[in-house]
């Protein structure tokens, strides 16, 4: 696994630097408050590095965070649950039964 995943960065390191070395015209870029002068293979990568990098934000702050809050709210849920369960099971006398009460998850 990590022979293949060391292998795929090379490959993917050298059709970068193929890439680079195939676009090494400078264009000027213009930021209204500052110029750059930036070759077009270097522009293009980081284009899409800053659009890999928004993209995953999106994805993380409007799924995973929410996603998390969730599981915190069924976590709570749970131990209010387990704690009226062995509360009720203890004013009838019985002793807890295991396999009733489940555990939260370890990353919970």
């Amino acid at each position: 696994m990590r022979f293949g995943l060391i292998l795929l960065v090379l490959v993917f390191a050298a059709f970068g630097v193929l890439f680079g070395a195939l676009n090494d015209e400078h264009i000027a870029l213009d930021f209204y408050f500052a110029d750059a002068h930036v070759p077009k293979g270097a522009a293009l990568l980081l284009a899409l590095l800053v659009g890999w990098l928004l993209g995953g934000l999106l994805v993380y702050s409007g799924l995973v965070l929410r996603l998390r809050r969730r599981v915190r709210a069924q976590a709570r849920e749970l131990k209010r649950l387990n704690a009226a369960a062995e509360s009720s099971e203890a004013d009838k006398g019985f002793a807890a039964n295991p396999a009733i009460i489940t555990t939260l998850p370890r990353d919970a």
